[in-house]
């Protein structure tokens, strides 16, 4: 999935130690090595500072995450465009807490 694939390829280049997962047309991005794999895993892997840092650098940007996790429900005609707007407003909020 292109959006998956965007984000996934922004952790990679940033060296960031962060994962992204995906099921049908759900994804969500995580501040952790490794999935979390249960309730007390996916609570312990919460940045709720770096979380709500995201959320508003998104939709400074134009882009309006779920209000909870950094979850994106892809609807089936958001255009490869829309997609491509995420990963760049993704990389530039990664950038500027790593510029900082």
């Amino acid at each position: 999935m292109r959006f998956t694939d965007g984000v996934k390829t922004v952790i990679d280049d940033l060296n960031l130690p962060w994962v992204i997962n995906r099921l049908g047309c759900r994804a969500e991005y995580w501040f952790c090595s490794q999935l979390p794999q249960n309730g007390s895993e996916a609570e312990a892997a919460v940045d709720s500072e770096l979380d709500r840092y995201m959320h508003l650098a998104a939709l400074n940007r134009g882009i309006l995450l779920t209000p909870f996790h950094n979850m994106a429900l892809i609807a089936p005609d958001i255009t490869e465009k829309e997609i491509d707007t995420h990963t760049q407003v993704f990389r530039e909020a990664v950038t500027q807490i790593i510029n900082r």
